[in-house]
């Protein structure tokens, strides 16, 4: 029976990375990501092989980007340390990258003051919406790239690897 159930999860796997390559026009042969360093203010992500930046990208964040994520429905880009902890490539935003939003420190601060911290923040495609499409800082809080460069990114980034995200 576990080794059923391996397979399975297995020919899963390999199912759901063959749907994502469908999406992908362009294979990416460069070195993997090891981190990602997000700067708010400047509108900037860098995709990081060590220390040397490997990509940088324009970004859109949160329709109320300054400050750090506090509730649900703030409109804020989180800031801080966190991890990529899943890969969609069924996005409603072309393909998409969890961010681990929230942390424990996040919940605690979020329940002292009796609000929901919200989740779901993830780095992905471009707007969808033709009142969002080509306005700056439109999402909820999340990270935002162009479909094509999401493709890059989206090849780059492995699950586990660390995000900063600075003012």
């Amino acid at each position: 029976m576990k080794r059923r159930n391996m397979v399975i999860g297995a020919a899963a796997a390999f199912a759901l990375s063959a749907c994502a390559e469908k999406k992908i026009s362009r294979k990416y042969f460069g070195p993997m990501a090891t981190g990602i360093l997000v700067r708010k203010s400047a509108r900037k992500m860098f995709i990081l092989n060590g220390n040397t930046p490997i990509a940088s990208y324009d970004i859109d964040l949160g329709f109320a980007p300054v400050g750090h994520k506090f509730k649900s429905g703030d409109g804020r880009t989180p800031e801080g340390a966190y991890r990529i902890d899943r890969k969609n490539f069924n996005s409603a935003f072309y393909l998409s990258l969890g961010i681990s939003y929230p942390n424990a420190r996040d919940v605690a601060r979020a329940q002292a003051a009796g609000v929901n911290p919200g989740g779901d923040i993830f780095i992905h495609g471009a707007a969808r919406r033709p009142e969002n499409q080509g306005k700056p800082d439109w999402t909820a809080g999340c990270i935002s790239v162009t479909d094509r460069e999401m493709e890059m990114i989206y090849q780059m980034v492995e699950i586990g690897i660390p995000i900063w995200i600075e003012a």
